[in-house]
């Protein structure tokens, strides 16, 4: 290297470095920047931004000091409510553990009681600030949101078991005997918090016939699948006696012009769910998805109550803290089950009919669950054994043609496909075969096959439910795991047992049934496609699925050993020789007549 080239370099670095030192910013940049992305953080979050008193304020936390009183403030409509020290009454039953702050009367956070997240933590539906609950109305000018004001309580934490019940009750004072309280109510079993809210000479202040009540969450991560978890998480709602939801799969709002029964924030295996004896007079519903790593989704609903300014109010809510069990929301009447994505149509119905039943009727002997669902689909594969038969039965019947269809191919010739299917089909109705025969009852099988698609990645019970190699049966299984490739970043182990089983029945149904060409391949491309798409689903539906073809191979394999082909080339022979005279269908009939304007428009 040469003195200039040296002398260059140095130059260079010295520039670079004075650059640094001259361009650093200075602690008042840094800690205002600071600042800014703290409260972006906030606000993604769905929190006020964050200013130097919030900053503090969240610092010290839930043992803060009472702010200094403001005389202009305390002349305020509820001015006295807006300063206080926040106070925490816990409410346990044999389900749940409530904890209910003074600041907002709202529930701050819900526990549910032996059950865990996917990382071993105690399950805490939503915490802190995570939660807004609160009536905004207008008084005098002022706008007031209840979430923003303190409440006062005499009650001490409550803990009961069975049937006994207990209340607590928060005022927030107004004046003299004028007060908005919230009375909470807990029984001993369950997963229901009531809420009664009564206002008390406060009517002719509020110049509304209505009230609105505000109700934010931010739910976060409790599954190991976030992505599986956002997919299945959303807000349901009952409008005007129908149940319906905000779309799983992107960003929705939507404006609810009719009576509302109640609101349903929810999670994948999880629901918190507000219900209105006499019902919300309209409501305005959205949810949100985040950037958040550990973020499900933001949930916001503002729901509209009538409001008499001659008399005082009162209103009977209900919160339903719990699992998205079908059973147990079942017994909570009010359609709540509807919020589980049984699938659509006929899948539903198997579902809800069929397959729920039959799963809670073997969930009585307290088997584990990967035995449950061994027997569930051994039973299904019995019921559907005699659709299996035709079917193979119908195939057997194509295989022995096969040498026969080669005749007709080579006599005709593969270029006049229309000639060439025509002599097809009359062997067919000669030996009085069905060409659909085999299609037809494995069409009749997909209704179940699917059903059971939405069943297991929504089915509560298998939450944190082991078998053999899988640790939770809720969740995908993993043999190993790499960096992420086009968003993949593991192999589930019961997916590919899965894959390999349904590659070996198809290749014995090619086998047996003298698949050639094109359909030949089809049957193991559609397996490999499977694989990517079940990856990361439940280990449960792999395993169903493993088991189902397991069970195919092993149930065509008895009826292979117990169909002869001989006699039934015989018997199709004897068919050729005395005909039958069959009625023909309406699929036949338009076949048959498309063939010959075909035929008629080729001469």
């Amino acid at each position: 290297m040469d003195r200039n080239t040296l002398i260059g370099l140095l130059l260079m670095f010295g520039i670079i470095a004075g650059s640094f030192y001259l361009m650093k910013p200075s602690d008042v940049e840094i800690k205002k920047e600071q600042v800014l992305q703290d409260s972006l953080a906030r606000v993604k979050k769905g929190l006020a931004p964050l200013t130097d008193s919030t900053k503090a304020n969240t610092q010290l936390g839930a043992t803060q000091e009472a702010k200094p009183l403001d005389s202009a403030a305390l002349k305020l409509p509820f001015g006295a409510a807006k300063f206080g020290t926040e106070k925490i009454i816990t409410v346990e039953n044999d389900k749940i553990i409530a904890k209910i702050s003074s600041k907002g009367g709202r529930v701050k956070s819900v526990q549910l009681k032996g059950e865990t997240n996917f990382n071993g933590k105690p399950l805490v539906l939503f915490e802190g600030d995570h939660n807004r609950f609160g009536l905004k109305f207008n008084v005098a000018g002022e706008n007031i949101n209840t979430n923003d004001l303190f409440f006062t309580s005499e009650d001490a934490d409550v803990k009961i078991t069975g049937e006994d019940s207990k209340s607590i009750k928060l005022q927030l004072a107004y004046g003299a005997d004028q007060y908005i309280e919230y009375v909470y109510t807990i029984k001993g079993n369950g997963f229901n918090l009531g809420l009664d809210i009564n206002t008390k000479g406060i009517q002719n202040k509020i110049d509304q016939k209505t009230i609105a009540l505000d109700w934010e969450t931010i739910l976060l991560q409790k599954e190991q699948n976030i992505d599986s978890e956002r997919q299945k998480s959303t807000i349901y709602y009952k409008e005007a006696g129908n149940v319906d939801h905000l779309s799983e799969a992107k960003d929705e709002e939507k404006e609810l012009k009719e009576k509302v029964e109640w609101i349903a924030f929810k999670q994948h295996y999880f629901s918190n769910i507000l219900s209105s004896k006499t019902g919300f007079t309209t409501a305005d519903v959205n949810v949100k998805t985040t950037i958040e790593s550990d973020v499900v989704k933001l949930y916001a609903a503002t729901a509209r109550l009538d409001y008499a300014t001659q008399k005082d109010n009162s209103y009977s809510l209900n919160f339903f803290f719990g699992p998205n069990q079908y059973k147990t929301l079942k017994a909570e009447g009010h359609d709540f089950h509807k919020i589980i994505n049984m699938g659509w149509g006929p899948m539903r119905w198997i579902n809800q009919f069929i397959t729920v039943p039959v799963f809670d009727f073997l969930d009585n002997f307290h088997l584990s669950y990967g035995i449950v669902i061994l027997v569930l689909t051994l039973l299904l594969k019995l019921v559907l054994s005699p659709l299996t038969y035709k079917s193979y039965l119908s195939m057997a019947k194509m295989r022995v043609l096969k040498p026969q269809l080669d005749e007709i191919k080579a006599k005709v010739g593969e270029d006049n496909a229309v000639l060439l299917q025509q002599e097809q089909m009359k062997l067919y109705k000669t030996a009085g075969v069905n060409p659909l025969g085999g299609c037809l009852p494995l069409v009749l099988q997909m209704p179940f096959t699917i059903a059971f698609f939405y069943f297991f990645p929504n089915l509560f019970e298998l939450r944190g439910e082991s078998f053999l190699f899988m640790k939770d049966m809720s969740t995908y299984d993993t043999l190993f795991s790499f960096a992420p490739i086009f968003g993949v970043n593991h192999v589930s182990l019961m997916c590919v047992l899965m894959t390999l089983t349904t590659l070996l029945t198809t290749w014995y149904n090619n086998a047996t049934s003298g698949a050639t060409g094109q359909m030949k391949y089809i049957g193991y491309i559609m397996p490999l496609i499977f694989f990517f798409v079940l990856n990361s689903f439940p280990a449960g539906l792999n395993y169903y699925y493993f088991l189902s073809a397991i069970l195919t191979f092993l149930t065509q394999l008895i009826i292979r050993s117990m169909v002869n082909d001989d006699k039934i080339l015989a018997k199709l022979e004897d068919n050729k020789k005395n005909p039958k005279v069959q009625k023909k269908s309406s699929f036949q009939s338009r076949m048959e007549e498309a063939m010959r304007q075909a035929q008629q428009n080729k001469k």
